[in-house]
């Protein structure tokens, strides 16, 4: 019997992050990340497991994110290689106008991974949205990161305390949170 290889989600990986308004509260979390991240899509592309590249594309004037900015380029351990598809979005969620679910189901793609950033924003719409279609998920917690924020009281929290909340809002309802090594070892 043929093993299933769910298909990797790789979550808006590009250079936009870097820009200093998304540290404007505080500094990231898991600075393990992109290793994490590079190890999961090397053992993905060694299986030729199916990855997808989503990639924000803001329309806002002032965004890092926004087409033509260098911003909106992949970071250099996530450039998607020839066949590897690049879903462009508008919004949070990776599902909201795009043919992700689409190109999912035509490949009858029932399992996702999905990692990248930011863990509060596009992460945990893209896994919230995957759940309730129905999408057996896993949040790779290492392999996501996100920015300390000060909460709608104005109390600052770390990007620990962001992180841990997020997963706590997904766990057992819309995925299972999961580490990078355990990923690996279900690949086994």
């Amino acid at each position: 019997m043929k093993k299933i290889v769910p298909a990797l989600l790789l979550v808006d990986l590009q250079r936009a992050i870097d820009d200093a308004k998304w540290r404007r509260d505080g500094e990231r979390n898991n600075f393990s990340a992109e290793q994490n991240i590079t190890d999961l899509l090397q053992a993905w592309r060694a299986r030729n497991g199916p990855i997808f590249h989503i990639r924000h594309d803001s329309t806002e004037a002032d965004s890092p994110y926004r087409p033509g900015q260098k911003g909106h380029e992949f970071k250099e351990f996530a450039v998607p290689r020839d066949g590897e598809p690049v879903i462009g979005k508008q919004t949070n969620s990776a599902f909201i106008g795009t043919n992700l679910e689409g190109r999912l189901r035509a490949a009858e793609h029932e399992a996702l991974v999905v990692c990248g950033v930011i863990t509060n924003n596009s992460v945990e719409a893209t896994v919230r949205m995957a759940g309730n279609l129905g999408f057996k998920t896993y949040l790779v917690e290492d392999g996501c990161y996100t920015f300390a924020r000060k909460d709608w009281e104005g109390r600052l929290r770390t990007a620990e305390e962001v992180h841990a909340m997020s997963l706590a809002n997904l766990d057992g309802e819309y995925c299972e949170v999961r580490r990078t090594r355990d990923i690996l070892d279900l690949l086994a």
